[in-house]
């Protein structure tokens, strides 16, 4: 018998913004397939609790924590967990920003430049640091966790939906330039979440009652049902698919 091409067996993954929400889904949704996974963020302690999640049903779990906005810490992220695990097979680019909520005529330089340093900058930062370590392992996976800020516009985040649009752009290019070491680069973009990260939009009852009104499954998502996409796309199960944006909205933006 074959093994499940979903399978993340033996797989090292780092998922950035891990602590919570989407990124909690996804390191417990690869940790389930077989991969030893590197919870990080900002706060070890909110990562602990992740990573005992982890391991008490069975996984493999580091706390590495990282403020994505430092360069040094990146760059520490990676060499730890080349010290722990060995390189990454697996890298999900899933840590955020968004301090403005309200019109791009609000929206100051300062947040601006924090948001695109943030959500882009840092992104290039990790993965150029993970890719060598996947050439030299014959391959591996990045997955950037998008929006589809990135696709439709907002009044009331617009800077982040920038952001999100320019990573679009990263992953295509990273792919171009990685493919033929086998380095796969993809986009998910989630709809609205539950998340106490997207909480601004789903607490607004009005806000909220139109959304569902206009999407086709006539509900928001849930962060495991982003982590399954995620980790669909860095298993073989995906192995031919590499600069696509995967929209996972319950198809909001078809309607």
């Amino acid at each position: 018998m074959t093994a499940s091409p979903f399978s993340l067996d033996g797989q090292v993954a780092v998922v950035t913004g891990s602590s919570r929400g989407i990124g909690r889904a996804i390191a417990e949704t690869m940790a389930g397939l077989g991969a030893r996974v590197v919870v990080s963020s900002r706060k070890a302690e909110a990562c602990e609790a992740v990573a005992e999640t982890i391991r008490a049903a069975g996984g493999e779990a580091a706390v590495i924590p990282c403020n994505i906005s430092h360069k040094d810490q990146v760059e520490a992220l990676v060499a730890q967990t080349e010290q722990l695990f060995g390189a990454p097979d697996i890298l999900v680019c899933n840590a955020a920003v968004n301090p403005v909520f309200g019109p791009l005529a609000e929206l100051g330089d300062a947040a601006f430049d924090k948001i695109m340093a943030s959500n882009v900058k840092s992104n290039l930062w990790l993965c150029n640091r993970v890719v060598p370590g996947m050439k030299a392992k014959g391959g591996g996976a990045i997955v950037i966790v998008s929006s589809i800020a990135g696709l439709r516009g907002t009044p009331v985040i617009g800077g982040y939906g920038i952001s999100k649009a320019a990573d679009f752009a990263l992953a295509r290019n990273l792919a171009v330039e990685h493919g033929p070491a086998n380095v796969r680069v993809n986009c998910v973009a989630p709809g609205l979440v539950k998340t106490d990260f997207a909480r601004a939009l789903w607490e607004d009852e009005a806000r909220l009652s139109e959304r569902t009104r206009t999407t086709p499954l006539r509900r928001i998502g849930r962060p495991e049902e982003i982590g399954g996409v995620v980790a669909f796309l860095a298993s073989p199960a995906a192995s031919f698919i590499t600069g696509q944006i995967v929209v996972a909205d319950g198809g909001v933006t078809i309607a």
